[in-house]
């Protein structure tokens, strides 16, 4: 291909046609004619890029590991430019750059581009702003393949903590619908004992007792419990009753003195009758009391995993609650902390002001911070939230063996990871600190061995002040 060929083929390139046709001969002079076969590799990972790369045909594209495989996250085709761009601060690639199918590539060597930016004005206007439009892009792919990942190292922990509760509906519903009928034919027996209404009044007051929305069974022992299944066990074989259904009195307010009244006041079979009775009640309501803790823990953990995406909510900036986003967080992150034994505890200071923001990001940002600190903690997390002028201030805080100062000087760059291969991304904190950044805020970490402390700084909504 003669020059005055290729420069040609520059005029008509979609990206960079607009420039001097003197500009598009410059490049034309200083630079070289590449081709690729299908799967060569134009930049290695890692490696720092040879030049700028002006595809003329074929289709390009780089694959970024992030830990579980590699994916591609960019494509250039012809009319695209890819590479070292003027002014880039770029010194490594982050993926391969793979021809995915046979390509023609101009390629300006990387000790060219200073005297480009000299001679050629128009080109380089067009670079740098081809060089912010990836920039963004990279950017928007990092966030979200970072959102994915925190979202999917959450997924296991919450589908257990899930299924628990969904296990207890079921269980205690299957076990509801035998008690029921037990209850059925407990009071078909009562009704026809032909009890004084003195009688029906007594009995009345012990059912009253079995199923009390009372809080003192959650609130026994578990050895107070146990002499309180003891006594019954030995009242109802005194009274010649089963003594198995100890167990459904002893998680009701039934007292010792309201069984005597009860077998002082009937007896015989008018006692069998209302004691079948009292205790088939007592199991059903036990069982519902089971069905609504276990539902409203699925409530609330819906309601936290709702609050912590902020489903349903435009992505716009309004003011957010740190309070209410640091609470959802912990309890999304709550598996993890019980799987591995550490006690997390949560300051909130009183009144605090709410920030500007998007509550969707802030909440990515305390995930990245909790999720880390867990990894690191040898028994403890803590995480507080105060006032202080205008700024409200975020702490999360481990007692792990602290970030060695060389990790700390490159803990925050992109791909920077201290993890085994698969286990972490390099993006967490890089995330954490674009959104900070995104918020007008500021995050630093003090380390020393025992402590660990991130520090996030977010302006109070200015209605606020």
């Amino acid at each position: 291909m003669t020059t005055a060929e290729l420069v040609d083929r520059l005029a008509e390139h979609r990206t960079i046609a607009a420039a001097p046709r003197e500009e598009l001969a410059w490049l034309a002079a200083h630079g070289i004619v590449i081709h690729l076969a299908t799967g060569d590799i134009l930049t290695h990972k890692d490696t720092q890029p040879r030049g700028l790369f002006i595809v003329l045909s074929g289709r390009l594209s780089i694959s970024v590991n992030h830990g579980a495989g590699p994916q591609t996250v960019m494509r250039w085709q012809a009319g695209d430019i890819t590479g070292l761009l003027p002014y880039s601060r770029m010194t490594a690639a982050p993926g391969e750059v793979v021809a995915e199918a046979p390509c023609e590539v101009l390629e300006i060597p990387r000790q060219d581009i200073e005297a480009l930016t000299r001679e050629c004005p128009g080109l380089t206007a067009i670079f740098v702003h081809t060089m912010l439009d990836r920039t963004r892009q990279f950017t928007t792919s990092d966030l979200q393949n970072e959102k994915m990942s925190s979202l999917g190292k959450l997924a296991a922990g919450l589908a257990h903590e899930l299924n628990n509760p969904a296990s207890a509906v079921a269980r205690s519903a299957e076990a509801l619908d035998s008690r029921l009928r037990e209850v059925e034919t407990a009071s078909r027996a009562f009704g026809a004992a032909a009890l004084t209404a003195e009688q029906q009044a007594i009995v009345a007051d012990a059912r009253t007792l079995c199923v009390a929305s009372s809080t003192a069974a959650y609130g026994r022992s578990a050895l107070a419990r146990a002499d309180r299944e003891e006594w019954i066990v030995t009242w109802l074989e005194e009274h010649e009753a089963d003594p198995s259904a100890a167990a459904a009195l002893a998680d009701s307010d039934v007292t010792e003195e309201t069984l005597d009244h009860l077998a002082a006041s009937l007896g015989g079979e008018q006692l069998r009758v209302a004691l079948q009775l009292l205790i088939a009640e007592c199991a059903a309501h036990q069982l519902v009391c089971e069905i609504q803790t276990a539902a409203s823990r699925i409530h609330k953990l819906v309601a936290a995993v709702k609050g912590f995406t902020y489903m349903d909510q435009a992505t716009l900036q309004k003011p957010v609650d740190i309070g209410q986003g640091l609470s959802d967080t912990l309890m999304v992150l709550n598996p993890k902390a019980r799987s591995k034994s550490i006690g997390v505890t949560l300051d909130i200071a009183d009144n605090l002001p709410p920030v500007m923001g998007l509550g969707g990001g802030l909440n990515q940002v305390w995930a990245n911070l909790v999720d880390n600190a867990l990894d690191a903690a040898a028994s403890a997390v803590s995480v507080t939230a105060s006032h202080e002028g205008t700024s409200v201030i975020v702490r999360v805080v481990d007692d792990g063996a602290g970030i060695p100062s060389e990790v700390q000087q490159r803990m925050f760059d992109p791909f920077f990871t201290t993890k085994p291969v698969g286990q972490g991304t390099g993006l967490g904190l890089d995330t954490a600190r674009r959104l900070v950044i995104q918020h007008r805020g500021a995050i630093v970490v003090n380390s020393r061995p025992g402590r660990t402390e991130f520090v996030v700084t977010l302006p109070i909504d200015p209605g606020r002040i």
